[in-house]
């Protein structure tokens, strides 16, 4: 367990694109899912992608589907989420977590106990 850092927010103007990295630990160190989340002042964490460790599935959030993608390296213990298309809607802090004991993945910001510092991403012109 542990803190996970995130690394490679910045800002971009619209259409740009960014990676936003995050180590886990060794096959998500007993992790069941890792996801990113994204969170504006004043307003509620939000679900963005996530993975299934045990079986590599991804999941995402309707306003992503077609633009991010989660990936997980397990060589390197790294999880990325790699933006395209960025619109000044995606500009919020983004988190990345880790979940030990669901069955079933979700994006429930609830379900993850494991949290890290998040990585500031501004979308304008």
């Amino acid at each position: 367990q542990g803190r996970l850092p995130e690394s490679g927010g910045a800002s971009v103007q619209p259409g740009g694109s960014l990676r936003l990295s995050c180590g886990v630990d060794g096959q998500g160190a007993g992790s069941k899912c890792i996801a990113w989340f994204r969170q504006v002042a004043g307003k509620e964490r939000e679900g963005v992608a996530g993975i299934t460790v045990r079986n590599g599935g991804t999941y995402y959030h309707n306003s992503v589907k077609g633009r991010f993608t989660i990936t997980l390296d397990r060589a390197k213990n790294m999880m990325y989420l790699e933006m395209n298309n960025l619109k000044p809607e995606d500009t919020a802090m983004y988190y990345c977590a880790r979940d030990y004991f669901s069955g079933l993945c979700t994006l429930l910001p609830d379900r993850y106990q494991d949290w890290g510092p998040g990585s500031q991403v501004t979308v304008s012109s």
